[in-house]
C-alpha cells in the first residue's frame, strides 16, 4: 500500500536543497536518509509531515493517513512537563484518561524508570528526553513514524533499545530515518536515499551495501563523462582537419561534413554530465606536533570518583604509550568523562602527577567534550578564534571558510550556528591548538558522516595518540587500536569491542 508519494519536489531555503525528487513510500517502509549537513533532510522531513510547504513539485498522502515526527530538539513547550505527561499529550484530549494505560505499556517497553516518569522533562538527561518524545510520537499509533537524528543524545545501552524497539513495530508501520549514525542505519533500515542536490539516489539496500553501490555508480557516471568528452574532442579534431581541406578544396560536402560532425560533438557534450561531486560541510584537518617521549601518560591504580567523592572505579596500573588510540568503553554515569577530565588537568600541570596521573611534560592536550562547553556561544566565530590564537583577520576568515563557516556565519554568535558548523569550528580549534596528544569525548556528536569519516582519516593519517569516549560503533571499529572497558567499578584492558556492544 502506498502511503506518500512525492513528484519532482524541490525545496529552496536560501538556496537550492534539492530538486525534482520523485520518491514512493510504502507500508513498512524502513528508510534511511542520507546527506551532508546543511544539504536538506531535516527539511525533507518536515514537508514529509506536512510542516513545510514544498516550492516545487507535488506530494501526496493516502487518505486518512496517520504520521507522527520525532525532532531533533525538544519543543520548549514540553520542558516544565513530566514524562508521562508529554506521552499523554500527544493524544486527543477527550481521550487521555480513558487511555492512559498505553503510555504506561510504552513507558514500560523502552524500560523507563517508574521516577523517571513523574520528573519533568528538564531535569531528565538528553538521552531519556529522546525517549520520551519518541514514546510521544509512538502512541498515536501512526501509520508512518518520521525520525531526526533519533540516537542523538544516546548511550549505546539507549541505541541498542531504540533499534529492538524499532525492529519490534508492526510490519506494516513505515519508519523514515535521518541519522549520521552509519550502524544504527545498518541495523533498522532497508532502503537508504541519498539526498542530493539534482539526481538523489535510491537504492533498496541498507546503508553499506548502499553506499558501496552508489560509489559504483558514481565511478561508472565519471567513466561515461571522460568516454563522452574523449569522443567531443575526437569529433572536434576531425571536424577541424575536414574544415581545412574543405577549405584548400572548395569542397561543399566536405562543409556540410564538417558542421555535421561540430553539431554531434555539441550535442553529446551537452547532454554529459560529470559524475557527482558531493559538497562539503567544512574541512576537517588535525595536527600532531609529535613528541619524543615514548609512555605519554601513567595511571597509577586511581580512584575515579564523582565531585561529591561517590567512587565510580579504579583504574588499575595503566599506561598510554605513544601512537595508542584508545577507545574507553562503558555505559553512562561509569565514569567515562570523568576519567578523561582527569587526564586533561595532570596534561595541564606540566609534569606534575594530579591525583595519581602523571603525564610526560611535553605533552600538549587538545581535548573536546561532547557539549562543546569550551565554545563560547556568545562570541562570533572569528572573534572566537582570533582572540584565542596569534591570527591577523585574513587568514582567520580563510581558515573559517575552509571548515565550512561562510563570511556571513563568521559574523554571527556562535550559540546560533547549526550543531554541524560548532563541530566543524571546534575541530579548526583543536587543529589550531597543535597539540600532540588528543583527548576526544564523543567527537562525532554533530558531524555528518562525510565529517566522521574526514576524522577518522586524520586520527588514523597522522597516528595521533589519543583517548576518545565514543558511542558511535562504526567510529570506535574504525579508529582505537586499544579498548578499555569500565566493568563492575575496575578499568580493564579487553582485545576488541564486540562483546560490549553486543551486551549493551
Amino acid at each position: 500500500m502506498t502511503l506518500i508519494t512525492l513528484r519532482n519536489l524541490g525545496i529552496i531555503l536560501g538556496k537550492p536543497l534539492f530538486s525534482n525528487l520523485s520518491l514512493t513510500i510504502h507500508a513498512g517502509d524502513r528508510i534511511g536518509i542520507v546527506a551532508a549537513n546543511g544539504c536538506g533532510k531535516s527539511t525533507l522531513l518536515n514537508c514529509l509531515a506536512g510542516e513545510l510547504d514544498a516550492t516545487s513539485g507535488d506530494i501526496t498522502r493516502l487518505r486518512g493517513l496517520t504520521q507522527s515526527i520525532v525532532h531533533q530538539h525538544l519543543p520548549p513547550a514540553l520542558l516544565e512537563t513530566t514524562m508521562r505527561e508529554a506521552v499523554l499529550s500527544a493524544l486527543p484530549a477527550d481521550v487521555i484518561d480513558s487511555d492512559s494505560w498505553r503510555a504506561d505499556i510504552i513507558l514500560d517497553d523502552m524500560a523507563v524508570p517508574e521516577s523517571y516518569r513523574h520528573r519533568p522533562l528538564q531535569a531528565l538527561s538528553g538521552g531519556w528526553q529522546r525517549f520520551a518524545m519518541l514514546a510521544r510520537a509512538w502512541i498515536t499509533a501512526p501509520d508512518i513514524l518520521l525520525l531526526d537524528e533519533p540516537t542523538n543524545h544516546l548511550d549505546l545501552e539507549k541505541i541498542r533499545m531504540l533499534e529492538g524497539f524499532l525492529q519490534q513495530l508492526p510490519r506494516d508501520t513505515a519508519v523514515v530515518t535521518v541519522s549520521h549514525d552509519r550502524a544504527f542505519l545498518d541495523n533498522v533500515t532497508k532502503t537508504t536515499l541519498f539526498l542530493r542536490p539534482d539526481n538523489s539516489s535510491l537504492f533498496r539496500l541498507p546503508y553499506g551495501h548502499a553506499r558501496r553501490a552508489l560509489e559504483e555508480e558514481d565511478a561508472a557516471d565519471e567513466r561515461r563523462f571522460e568516454r563522452d568528452m574523449k569522443t567531443v574532442q575526437q569529433l572536434r579534431r576531425q571536424a577541424a582537419k575536414l574544415n581545412n581541406i574543405g577549405i584548400n578544396s572548395g569542397s561543399d560536402l566536405l562543409t556540410v561534413k564538417t558542421r555535421q560532425l561540430r553539431e554531434r560533438a555539441e550535442k553529446l557534450e551537452e547532454k554529459a554530465r560529470p559524475a557527482h561531486q558531493e559538497r562539503s560541510a567544512g574541512k576537517i584537518q588535525l595536527a600532531n606536533r609529535g613528541t619524543h617521549a615514548k609512555v605519554l601518560v601513567t595511571l597509577e591504580d586511581i580512584p575515579v570518583s564523582t565531585p561529591d567523592g561517590t567512587l565510580l572505579l579504579r583504574t588499575g596500573r595503566q599506561f598510554i604509550r605513544q601512537g595508542d588510540r584508545i577507545v574507553i568503553l562503558g555505559r553512562n554515569g561509569v565514569g567515562k568523562t570523568r576519567l578523561v577530565s582527569l587526564m586533561k588537568a595532570a596534561v595541564a600541570a606540566d609534569g606534575e602527577a594530579v591525583e595519581g596521573i602523571k603525564a610526560t611534560p611535553s605533552l600538549v592536550a587538545g581535548y573536546i567534550d561532547q557539549s562543546l562547553a569550551d565554545i563560547d556561544g556568545e562570541r562570533t566565530p572569528l572573534a572566537l578564534i582570533t582572540r584565542r590564537f596569534d591570527l591577523g583577520d585574513q587568514r582567520a576568515h580563510g581558515l573559517l571558510a575552509g571548515a565550512g563557516i561562510d563570511m556571513e556565519m563568521q559574523k554571527r554568535r556562535v550559540a546560533s550556528l547549526s550543531g554541524g558548523q560548532k563541530a566543524r569550528l571546534a575541530m579548526l580549534m583543536l587543529r589550531l591548538t597543535e597539540p600532540n596528544f588528543y583527548l576526544l569525548d564523543e567527537p562525532t556528536n554533530h558531524l555528518d558522516i562525510e565529517g566522521q569519516e574526514a576524522l577518522e582519516r586524520e586520527i588514523t593519517g597522522r597516528e595521533a595518540s589519543c583517548v576518545l569516549v565514543s558511542h558511535d560503533r562504526s567510529f570506535v571499529r574504525a579508529v582505537a587500536n586499544r579498548f578499555w572497558l569500565i566493568d563492575k567499578r575496575r578499568l580493564v584492558e579487553v582485545d576488541d569491542p564486540e562483546a560490549f556492544f553486543a551486551s549493551a
